[in-house]
């Protein structure tokens, strides 16, 4: 699984000329499901991304305060071309991309338990052409590092 976050001050999903999901203050989260997720895993990466501590304090501390902390939102949009490989040829390979019954499952396991965690989510349209329009605040990009062995054994799904 690849999860690629930006800490924004808005953002917001489009499909044929109808937004489908905004956010105001949060992250936008480009999730990439690959063969061999699993449910486990969703949850460990979203429990994970909850607590994160992405954001500035009051005072302006940096990194001092998560997303639940600061009320934040998630904007999650699927983007299977994460899980390309490019290293050989001119054409990008997704033979590591989850088939699309897989991957939306977990999209929405990783979505669902974020709402759980107390995270206000909105969503793009899984398997659409989408338009994503967001203002990344600082800049700040993260690729999030997946679990050590046994981290995501002890999530539970």
């Amino acid at each position: 699984m690849k999860v690629l976050v930006q800490r924004v001050s808005r953002a917001q999903v489009t499909v044929a000329d109808e937004v489908v999901g905004s956010i105001g203050r949060g992250v936008v989260v480009l999730l990439g499901v690959e063969r061999g997720d699993d449910e486990r895993l969703a949850v460990w990466y979203a429990r994970r991304l909850a607590v994160l501590r992405l954001f500035p304090a009051a005072d302006g501390t940096p990194w001092s305060r998560s997303l639940v902390d600061v009320g934040g939102g998630a904007l999650v949009v699927s983007q299977f071309t994460l899980a390309a490989r490019t290293r050989k040829g001119r054409r990008p390979s997704f033979d590591r991309a989850a088939d699309p019954p897989v991957a939306e499952s977990l999209y929405e396991r990783f979505a669902a338990e974020l709402e759980q965690l107390g995270v206000a989510v909105a969503r793009g349209r899984f398997g659409a052409m989408m338009r994503v329009e967001l203002v990344n605040d600082g800049p700040v990009t993260f690729l999030l590092d997946g679990p050590s062995p046994g981290d995501a054994k002890e999530a539970r799904a």
